[in-house]
Formats: C-alpha cells, sequence, structure tokens
C-alpha cells in the first residue's frame, strides 16, 4: 500500500460503490421490497466504520502488515457483500 491517504480512498470507493450499486437496484426494481438492500446498505457503513477505526489505530507496532491486513479485509468484505447484492 503505498500510503494511508490511498487506503482511505480504496475504502471510501469500494464500499461507495456497492451501497451506489444497492441504489440503482432499488430504482430498477421499484415495486421490490427494498428490506434486504436496505440491510445491505447498512452493512456496508458499519464495515466502512470499522475498517477505518482500524487505520486510525495509534498503538500499531508493525505498520506495514497492520495496512495489508486491512487491505485485505476490505478485499474479503466487499466481495461478501456484492455477492449479496448479486442475490438481490
Amino acid at each position: 500500500m503505498a500510503s494511508v491517504k490511498n487506503l482511505k480512498k480504496n475504502i471510501n470507493h469500494v464500499l461507495g460503490d456497492i451501497i451506489e450499486e444497492c441504489y440503482v437496484w432499488e430504482l430498477v426494481n421499484p415495486e421490490a421490497d427494498t428490506k434486504k438492500s436496505e440491510a445491505i446498505i447498512d452493512e456496508t457503513i458499519a464495515a466502512f466504520d470499522n475498517l477505518l477505526d482500524k487505520v486510525h489505530a495509534k498503538d500499531i507496532e508493525n505498520k506495514k502488515s497492520h495496512f495489508k491486513s486491512i487491505q485485505l479485509e476490505l478485499e474479503t468484505k466487499a466481495n461478501e457483500l456484492i455477492t449479496k447484492v448479486n442475490n438481490l
């Protein structure tokens, strides 16, 4: 990871795109029940808050491995959320 700034931007863009995709699904399917898509949005926001809390942690011994683990967690969570969006 080149910088913390880029990691934060990556988190914002990836999770923001997932939320945007939920909103697009709601617009394309106006008569569908939106409880599942709203739950995905809530889960995405919780993941965003969790990841940013980890980015802002101060008492880190090995910063490089810490930020790599955050990046891997972002990829895992994003794939999980995308699968949920695709199953709507």
